[in-house]
């Protein structure tokens, strides 16, 4: 299936009249985003702007089926997004044996050309990155050190990040080294997850730079810093959008921070899985946008147009994992009205 055909049908789920609040403290104004091209696609739900957005702002979401070095500098190029500082790219480093991380050969020129430093936390569920040395160990087995120097942001420890109003959580713990950066681009592998039902931008930034004290809080919405397990599922979603919103918030109100999904290899299994199954989806293009929120909205809503999807939104639905992207949106992290644009065109 073709871009523009794939957004046509995006475009026919989109239309349907649904009621999207992104919540803005201080007033509610309705607003619609509009079909402005061929190439440009908006879903057209009346919303009320994030608090990261001025209300007369749709975020727009660029998109190109290019899924290569070329294509990974265009996309990061249309945000029109310069860094400033330390520039962190945070990633997955993947699990071993065989999981679907970004690989080095795609994103080189991207990392070299902001000058980035690849950052990274251990894991909290074992497996082979579960140390700063063994996870360091990976990284070099799958490449990274060889691009660009390699940070594992909790190697001394976790630092605090408030949560102001959150739900579950009183602070986020993310790695210590987190604020020796000024600026954060976030290389997401956009796939499905075995506890999340996906994963994209959002669980990069919450989850994924949790120290293991950090995505321990998140997994259990803040009952356990020492255990992944036991949580209330859609506490545990809510805690990622709140543990995200620190993040942005961290990083001047989101200004300083950019995202970018890859939507390749589409399994229903996360990176942090060795052996994931087979994706039953074709490749569909690289998604980029300044909303971590109307990117995983966008990327949710090209799976649910590709032929072939239906493993993959069972495990989204089975887990609930749309829920994410409506808290993320209560809370002022984003929008989940957006325009998609493709730049090819």
């Amino acid at each position: 299936m073709n871009i523009k055909s794939m957004i046509g049908i995006v475009l026919s789920i989109v239309i349907m009249p649904c009621l999207v609040a992104c919540s803005n403290a201080k007033e509610s104004v309705n607003e619609v985003a509009v079909v402005t091209s061929s190439s440009t696609l908006s879903s057209t739900s009346p919303s009320t702007p994030s608090v990261t957005h001025s209300k007369r702002e749709t975020p727009i979401v660029y998109m190109t089926p290019d899924i290569s070095s070329k294509g990974l500098i265009a996309a990061y190029k249309a945000l029109d997004w310069t860094p400033k500082g330390n520039v962190a790219v945070k990633l997955s480093t993947g699990e071993p044996p065989a999981s679907n991380y970004l690989k080095p050969k795609l994103i080189k020129e991207l990392v070299q050309s902001v000058k980035g430093t690849i950052v990274e936390c251990n894991t909290a569920y074992g497996g082979s990155r579960i140390s700063t040395a063994m996870h360091m160990q990976v990284a070099k087995d799958h490449g990274f050190t060889a691009i660009a120097k390699v940070d594992i942001l909790d190697a001394d420890g976790s630092m605090r990040l408030p949560i102001s109003g959150g739900a579950h959580l009183k602070e986020d713990l993310v790695g210590a080294h987190f604020s020796n950066y000024n600026s954060y681009l976030v290389l997401s592998h956009f796939k499905g997850h075995e506890m999340a039902g996906f994963g994209g931008a959002i669980k990069n930034i919450s989850i994924g730079l949790g120290s293991r004290e950090g995505k321990c809080l998140i997994h259990t919405a803040g009952n356990s810093n020492s255990s992944i397990y036991g949580q209330n599922q859609d506490a545990f979603l809510e805690s990622m959008g709140e543990a995200g919103k620190a993040v942005s918030d961290s990083l001047g109100n989101g200004r300083n921070i950019v995202y970018i999904n890859v939507m390749n290899n589409l399994s229903i299994d996360c990176d942090c899985n060795g052996n994931p199954a087979k994706p039953e989806i074709a490749d569909i293009g690289i998604l980029a946008s300044t909303d971590p929120v109307a990117l995983d909205k966008a990327c949710i809503d090209l799976v649910y147009a590709a032929k072939g999807s239906e493993s993959l939104k069972e495990r989204i639905e089975d887990l609930n994992g749309l829920h994410t992207l409506e808290y993320a949106e209560k809370i002022g992290l984003g929008c989940r009205t957006y325009k998609l644009v493709n730049i090819n065109d």
